[in-house]
């Protein structure tokens, strides 16, 4: 007999990887668009969109910076997707 949707549970690992994964995409992207000098017209469009005046300033692209950009918003994720997922599973028994 098939689980019903609701006594489902979710493996933390799975969500701790894909939320980490997301993240870490995710801010490799923005670190591409600051390496490309594409992230400051980027960011001027998106603040003028919500109807902010534009009042950051972009800086020079750094591969230190950015690897532990990405890896430190990967971790972060992974942590939320696995905590997330546990909450869940007890919330759900």
């Amino acid at each position: 007999m098939a689980k019903s949707a609701k006594s489902k549970s979710i493996d933390p690992n799975k969500a701790g990887l894909a939320l980490g994964a997301l993240l870490g995409l995710w801010h490799l992207l923005w670190a591409t668009l600051i390496a490309l000098g594409w992230a400051q017209p980027v960011i001027d469009f998106a603040l003028w969109l919500h109807m902010i005046k534009p009042f950051i300033t972009v800086e020079a692209f750094s591969l230190g910076r950015a690897a532990g950009l990405v890896v430190f918003t990967a971790a972060t994720g992974y942590v939320f997707g696995w905590v997330f997922a546990v909450l869940w599973n007890r919330a759900h028994r």
